[in-house]
């Protein structure tokens, strides 16, 4: 349990740059590529966040694979000299578990409330009134569009804007205030568009993107990439539903419609009011030409050239035991060395340099001169001194684990 505490919380802290870098590498491609295809950016958008889930993911799974007994024979063969951010590392070796439960405990909340939501939809669809003339009619539509599955429509009081739910048993639900207020055709419209988030699958793709937006919480690029993904589908979706009705001015009428109404949008299920309103009216009305830009193949490779760098720096730490912390000594435990009588009376001074083995109870088992002080009672006086030590022993991604540490003893005389 102790090493997938420490590989989670090293995954997660290692996200906050792994996650800048793919935002920043996904919001310089999108810039480059405003003049594509809203199924371009979706796609890449869609990608960028699926590397948000995957790259944590992968470094987990490797630490654990590596196994605390390979990095332990690293970490004890390692020179306490490149490690000059020990203390830091130490602090925040000690505070993983704490951070892995902070998280955990967002995460249940985000899940908890994803669930309300989901289980509210699953109510909708079996409370909500039928109306056999847009069933009808929804029917039809689909089967223009090749749906073969049944979508069902549902009238709901307290719903504010349509929205779309399921991906096997695919459920519309209407607002009750739209079917009667908005004119028919407006109403079709609307519902064209519903249907263009039902054959593309879409619903299975949000809830994707509410399982990372859960887990990576944390991260702003994750939102950000969100928020894209669901501006970018919607254009698509509208795309779709122009070509079914032949009408696009129809769907934007509708949109704008929608926009007056202020109606609030649903994270969990697909609404037709989502993304930015007044560009997808002026999408709809007035498309931008679409144009190559060779840009977005520079784009493309400085930022795969970036993930692959920013990759191998990732395992070439990833080699080094960089969640071992070096034994740290308690100086209320230690005593001043005692001063040899003879070397005292010959006036005897020197810097000894010990090397000693901590245990992983933190007390000494061993000791030997690396360096002489050239007196070789005063050698032996810091062997017993260092001995009387107890040190708080080093750690291995959170484990005690047995140490060489290296220590000098100056003997002077004032």
């Amino acid at each position: 349990m102790n090493d997938i505490i420490q590989a989670a919380g090293w995954a997660l802290i290692h996200f906050l740059w792994q996650g800048a870098l793919i935002g920043a590498g996904a919001a310089v491609l999108l810039r480059m590529m405003g003049g594509a295809r809203p199924g371009t950016r979706y796609a890449v958008s869609c990608a960028a966040l699926l590397a948000c889930l995957l790259w944590p993911a992968y470094e987990f799974v490797a630490a654990l694979e590596a196994g605390p007994s390979k990095l332990q024979v690293l970490a004890l063969a390692a020179v306490e000299s490149i490690y000059p951010h020990s203390e830091l590392l130490a602090g925040i070796d000690n505070r993983l578990p704490l951070l892995v439960s902070a998280w955990l405990a967002c995460v249940g909340a985000l899940a908890l409330r994803s669930a309300f939501g989901l289980a509210w939809i699953a109510r909708a669809r079996r409370t909500g009134g039928h109306n056999g003339h847009w069933q009808l009619r929804l029917s039809q539509l689909a089967a223009r569009l090749g749906i073969r599955r049944e979508v069902t429509l549902r009238i709901v009081e307290t719903l504010a804007s349509p929205i779309t739910a399921g991906w096997w048993r695919p459920v519309v639900l209407m607002p009750a205030a739209l079917v009667a207020r908005m004119p028919p055709e407006l109403l079709e419209a609307l519902l064209a568009h519903e249907l263009a988030h039902v054959r593309r699958h879409d619903f299975l793709v949000n809830l994707l993107q509410n399982v990372v937006e859960i887990l990576l919480f944390y991260h702003p690029a994750v939102w950000w990439l969100s928020r894209r993904i669901r501006h970018e589908r919607e254009l698509v979706a509208d795309s779709i539903a122009a070509d079914l009705t032949g009408e696009p001015r129809r769907l934007a009428l509708a949109l704008s419609e929608l926009e007056k109404m202020q109606f609030a949008s649903q994270r969990l299920a697909l609404a037709a009011d989502g993304g930015d309103l007044t560009q997808r009216i002026r999408q709809l009305v007035a498309p931008q030409q679409q144009r190559g830009n060779w840009k977005a193949v520079l784009a493309t490779l400085g930022l795969a050239a970036a993930c692959l760098s920013g990759y191998a720096n990732a395992r070439t730490d990833a080699n080094l035991p960089a969640a071992r912390t070096p034994a740290i000594v308690d100086f209320k435990t230690c005593s001043k060395p005692h001063w040899p009588k003879k070397d005292l009376q010959a006036e005897h001074t020197g810097t000894v340099t010990l090397s000693f083995h901590v245990g992983e109870s933190g007390k000494v088992i061993g000791s030997k001169v690396v360096k002489s002080s050239g007196h070789p009672g005063l050698d032996k006086a810091a062997r017993v001194g260092i001995e009387k030590c107890s040190f708080i022993p080093a750690k291995l991604r959170g484990k005690a684990v047995a140490s060489w540490q290296q220590m000098q003893y100056v003997w002077t005389l004032e």
